[in-house]
């Protein structure tokens, strides 16, 4: 068949470890003997990012503003453990946080569902879309240690000069800690109105959760935006699909969530979607059976997998030894991007393909062939391990197939 032609190309952000070897696999295997790809690259790997000091997160994230389509590998974030391993020159930001500041947008991740995995919440049988606020708070802290005797103070300066202070805490018998969050009512609007706006277009209801009893400036003025915004934009078209949006307290909507069968959109605030996602993605099986999509306010999208780099299967590799690495999210990643790209150029053949490409690792599993992770909890009965790279070629054959 010929090749399938791209008019724009996508952003493409290279990654780190074991999920740099299976970018490059699925590249080889499942895109381009199908699609004419077309990419603008940068290497997000750790080693190029210090080379650069980091300039090329920044100019990737603007590339994405101007094409309004990327997809992203898995990155290290480093520690001090890895200052050392990669000699870095600093501590360099997680490269995600980076560009979820810059775009403003707002994080989107989902399971994949097959056949054979179960989720460990027995009534779980839609998936839950945990909308995740990227901006602010914990990732955008100040902090400090502080000595005993210190006085700790929240002090703002307003236009006209005047400060207003508050006691943080008197550390008066004890060396403690402090940590100061902020976030900004234009990027809270913007997350409302992304999180409001997935929701009419997927047709899923959408649920918001703070913990406005306890903070009641910092969360409640949350929690009195995202009404606003509903009440003014958005209510009537929801009356009008038949879909419903609803506030609940942080707690009462974990309990909600674990009663539910899913199907609905959950919007979280930074640190809790961060935390939510995780453990949404291990009740339904697996963090590499998860997608994840960056939305910004004017209709930027970043696809990648909601995991890490896959450091302990790196080393494996690195020594020779056998490796069966689940893909899954990474495929997603790129199926993600090449449908957004084909809706916006306008090229059914590209949807078409992104969505057969899915469809042909779906049916891999479905058919009893996965990687090590999904072998041990699938529930299928004639099921077969695969290694890393065998796993993709039998989903490239499926793919040919298909197509």
């Amino acid at each position: 068949m010929a090749k399938i032609q791209m008019k724009t190309p996508l952003v493409e952000m290279d990654g780190d470890e074991m999920t740099r070897i299976i970018w490059k696999l699925i590249k080889e295997k499942l895109i381009l003997p199908f699609v004419d790809l077309k990419t603008e690259y940068y290497d997000l790997g750790l080693p190029h990012r210090n080379e650069t000091n980091d300039q090329v997160t920044v100019d990737s994230a603007i590339a994405t503003k101007k094409y309004g389509v990327a997809v992203k590998c898995a990155t290290i974030t480093p520690n001090a453990e890895r200052m050392t391993e990669y000699d870095l020159k600093e501590m360099w930001k997680s490269p995600n946080g980076t560009i979820r500041a810059m775009l403003d947008g707002t994080v989107f991740r989902a399971p994949i569902m097959v056949k054979g995995l179960v989720p460990y919440i027995p009534t779980w049988r839609k998936p839950i879309t945990i909308a995740r606020h990227a901006y602010g708070d914990v990732y955008k802290n100040v902090e400090m240690k502080v000595e005993k005797g210190s006085k700790a103070e929240l002090a703002v300066t307003a236009p006209d000069g005047t400060e207003t202070r508050r006691t943080i805490f008197d550390f008066q018998n004890s060396d403690g800690i402090i940590q100061g969050l902020h976030n900004v009512d234009a990027s809270i609007e913007s997350f409302a109105r992304t999180c409001l706006s997935y929701g009419l277009d997927t047709h899923q209801d959408v649920w918001f959760a703070t913990k406005d009893t306890i903070s009641k400036t910092y969360d409640h003025r949350f929690k009195d935006i995202f009404a606003k915004i509903y009440e003014e934009e958005f209510k009537e078209k929801f009356e009008k699909a038949g879909i419903e949006y609803f506030y609940t307290l942080i707690d009462d909507a974990v309990a909600r969530v674990i009663r539910s069968e899913g199907g609905y959109i959950w919007a979280c605030k930074n640190y809790d979607g961060d935390v939510m996602s995780d453990m949404v993605a291990t009740a339904y099986g697996s963090l590499a059976m998860m997608t994840s999509v960056l939305v910004s306010p004017d209709g930027v999208y970043e696809y990648e997998a909601a995991h890490g780099t896959v450091q302990r299967h790196y080393y494996k590799y690195l020594g020779g030894e056998p490796t069966s690495t689940n893909s899954v999210a990474t495929i997603f990643a790129w199926s993600g991007a090449l449908r957004k790209r084909g809706e916006l150029d306008h090229l059914p053949e590209l949807v078409r393909f992104a969505n057969t490409l899915e469809k042909a690792t779906i049916d891999t599993i479905e058919d009893g062939i996965m990687t090590g992770d999904l072998y041990l909890t699938s529930q299928l009965e004639n099921k077969v391990k695969v290694g890393t790279e065998d796993f993709l070629t039998v989903i490239g054959n499926k793919l040919s197939s298909l197509l």
